[in-house]
């Protein structure tokens, strides 16, 4: 899971600043490596491993000069996370083109073995989103002497989708014509567009989340439809078009962990997303018959779920955790003994809240079970005398191959146990999921007219028609001797 933002802004000026507001709007997203393409008369680009702070300095935003730009945080599910994997990515020849994405290509190893080489093309990094580029690279200079239009930009994307499997949204900048995006053909990845009026011309922006165009000072803004594809030509005349069409699927798991609370994804927003779990696993809680004291959530994320569990149980909400901003997302870190050393390092807690209590710990999924085993050891040793443990979603039990870090079948605590046996496995008293259709019903309520969710990472339906037990088995195998390496 990424994050990005394109910007085309006014004639005559400079939006590195507008992107780097962004960037740090989505830092959440990823925190491995960052970077920024941005266009005058030719392409300046700046990335680099770690945090935005840690790439970028003043001496970086006085070069990267023009009205264009394209920027990304990475968080690798494809590569080693290396320099050369960071995006964005750009050509300059036949055609300059940059490009940024967020997402997983399923297929990007098949494509790397033998679609590439029987067409004499060499990818220098282990990104996916290089097989992405280049194929939209491909059918857009297939006619070298045509004008660059909207309908040549649609039939690129076309192409992508027909070869590209997977889920992704893009955004990227066709040097001296303009600014575009796509997004995949169920829509699995949240992107929105923005606008916003300017002294002259309006500007407009492309972006991962809401937020990052609220941030960046853009409104009236709107979901990019499954299989859409946007061109924001020189002249700023927007073209739109769904070159194909399947029945809408974003991913819940957006909702759930990834996306930040005062984001709107797909008119869906996040935070009363948030507000009506806590309220569904209340109930859930209810008819467990079990009995707490005091509420507790774990930060940052499962703190609305947890008021608002607290709430309808009539129970106190305690923060009972501390958290050290400084140290990253525990989940999107790489390796489980980085995780580990992460989580010691970034809760403490207020042993007041904790003594002699039956405490009920909120949070919102349990993956490997490592952050929950952690929470559990530190509510004990702060001398509460029983601690259980809620996850605001149901047990995740099947890789995601669209661009979430949970590749290997290994990896999750809930696969084959039962949440009695799970409980054992943290040391909890007693673990409690919330139901699958309760976490959709929640979601769905945000916006009548989406149908469904992927869930996949819940139940093993993958919504796209090309995931199947050799691609995840591919997938897990090349995820593993990476993390190796």
């Amino acid at each position: 899971m990424c994050g990005f933002i394109g910007i085309f802004g006014e004639d005559n000026c400079h939006v590195v600043p507008e992107v780097l507001r962004g960037l740090l709007s989505i830092q959440h997203r990823g925190q491995d490596a960052a970077g920024i393409i941005t266009f005058d008369e030719k392409f300046h680009a700046k990335k680099g491993l770690g945090l935005v702070r840690d790439v970028f300095s003043r001496k970086h935003l006085e070069r990267l000069t023009g009205n264009l730009a394209v920027g990304h945080v990475r968080y690798p599910t494809v590569g080693a996370g290396s320099e050369g994997d960071v995006q964005p990515f750009w050509i300059d020849f036949p055609l300059g083109i940059a490009m940024a994405h967020n997402g997983n290509v399923t297929n990007f190893l098949e494509l790397k073995r033998r679609y590439f080489p029987e067409r004499d093309v060499h990818l220098a990094s282990e990104c996916d989103l290089e097989a992405v580029l280049y194929v939209f690279a491909s059918a857009i200079t297939r006619e070298r002497n045509t004008k660059i239009t909207p309908e040549r930009v649609f039939k690129a994307v076309e192409e992508v989708f027909q070869t590209v499997r997977g889920a992704y949204s893009v955004v990227g900048i066709i040097a001296g014509h303009g600014l575009f995006a796509f997004r995949d053909p169920y829509g699995i990845k949240p992107i929105i567009m923005g606008k916003k009026e300017g002294d002259k011309h309006p500007s407009f922006a492309v972006a991962s989340e809401s937020v990052v165009l609220d941030v960046a000072g853009f409104g009236e803004k709107r979901d990019i439809q499954p299989g859409e594809v946007l061109f924001i030509d020189m002249q700023r005349n927007v073209h739109s078009s769904r070159v194909e069409k399947k029945p809408h699927r974003p991913c819940i798991f957006e909702l759930v962990y990834f996306a930040r609370p005062d984001s709107f994804l797909d008119e869906v927003s996040v935070y009363k997303t948030r507000i009506r779990l806590g309220r569904a696993l209340a109930e859930k809680w209810k008819r467990s018959g079990l009995r707490a004291d005091v509420v507790i959530p774990v930060p940052e994320s499962a703190r609305i779920a947890a008021q608002s569990m607290a709430l309808e149980l009539g129970l106190p909400y305690r923060e009972g955790f501390v958290k050290n901003r400084y140290v990253g997302r525990t989940f999107i870190m790489p390796g489980d003994e980085i995780r580990r050393d992460s989580i010691r390092t970034k809760l403490n807690t207020i042993p007041l809240e904790f003594q002699g209590k039956q405490v009920l710990l909120v949070d919102d999924s349990i993956v490997r079970g490592n952050t929950s085993r952690q929470l559990v050891l530190l509510a004990r040793r702060a001398g509460a005398a029983k601690v259980y443990l809620a996850s605001y979603s149901p047990p995740l039990r099947y890789p995601c191959p669209y661009g979430i870090d949970m590749s290997t079948k290994k990896e999750f605590i809930a696969r084959g146990r039962n949440e009695e046996e799970i409980a054992r496995e943290i040391a909890a008293d007693a673990v409690v999921y919330q139901d699958l259709d309760a976490l959709e019903a929640c979601a769905l309520k945000g916006n009548p007219s989406l149908e469904a969710f992927c869930k996949a990472c819940f139940d093993g339906k993958y919504p796209t028609e090309d995931v199947t037990e050799a691609i995840l088995d591919a997938i897990e195998r090349e995820r593993t001797a990476t993390r190796d390496k």
